[in-house]
């Protein structure tokens, strides 16, 4: 598997593990605790939450899964726009921290931009940072003027911009990707499966025949060919684990690339960051 290598010089893992919507279905969660073990017996030791999924839910489970692995996973939680300020961030943090069963994350997330202004949630990290309670933050859902206004209040300690970004979301192809790799700051692409839906998309079938992988590991190594890119896609089994890392070690040709192209346009003009 390729690594990442953040703002700083901290090395991660090219594909970590998302989390959302696990924890919220009583029936699974034992099948999504073997998955998380089993993401970062492979090396997928990068696990991404928020306090958003399933109210905390999904923080817990992790806390379950891999409390007694702390010292391999790099934690990644999300705040609420709201909980974004100074009067509110720490308390946010100190609720995912309790959940996760951790006295720190290594990186903490601006989930969405709300209407705090970003110059007070840059103070706020900040402080979580100097208070050992965050190693790095950054932010998710910040388009290209975003960003420009993020680093103009101060945002230079931001290490990644997390984005909806896959074969069928390449907008930020126009823009948002050349600007955060001129600046340095890694992308970290969420739904890069589009929720599982690119996995039998038929469009996809041709070049999963040529490298013999199945459509959803070709729509993962067509978003991990980017240098300074880390995924985060969900999985909720073993086998889907499994399946998840091995297409971190598929190398798509030239011309599986540009089959995929034709198949999967970006589009010409710019058009805002989407979300899901």
């Amino acid at each position: 598997m390729k690594h990442v290598t953040l703002p700083g010089g901290e090395v991660v893992p090219s594909m970590g593990q998302g989390t959302w919507k696990m924890g919220e279905r009583p029936e699974r969660r034992s099948d999504e605790i073997a998955a998380l073990r089993a993401g970062v017996e492979l090396g997928m030791t990068l696990i991404d939450t928020a306090e958003m999924y399933g109210d905390g839910a999904a923080e817990t489970l992790i806390c379950e899964a891999l409390g007694d692995r702390r010292d391999q996973l790099f934690l990644v939680s999300k705040a609420y726009p709201q909980n974004a300020s100074r009067s509110r961030l720490a308390g946010a943090c100190e609720a995912s921290l309790k959940r996760l069963g951790t006295d720190r994350l290594d990186l903490y997330l601006l989930h969405w931009r709300g209407s705090v202004p970003l110059a007070e949630t840059i103070e706020a990290m900040e402080a979580l940072k100097s208070a050992g309670k965050i190693r790095h933050w950054g932010v998710s859902n910040l388009d290209t003027d975003d960003m420009d206004e993020l680093v103009a209040a101060g945002g230079d300690g931001c290490v990644t911009d997390q984005i909806l970004y896959n074969l069928v979301r390449r907008g930020p192809e126009l823009d948002l990707l050349p600007w955060l790799a001129q600046h340095k700051v890694p992308v970290m692409a969420y739904s890069p499966v589009e929720q599982g839906r690119l996995s039998s998309h038929p469009a996809l079938d041709k070049v999963a025949a040529q490298v013999g992988a199945t459509p959803a590991q070709v729509a993962l190594a067509w978003t991990l060919r980017h240098d300074g890119l880390i995924a985060i896609p969900k999985a909720s089994s073993i086998a889907h684990v499994r399946e998840n890392r091995a297409a971190a070690d598929i190398v798509l040709s030239d011309a599986d690339i540009a089959t995929l192209d034709a198949e999967f346009p970006r589009p010409r003009d710019r058009r805002p960051l989407e979300m899901l």
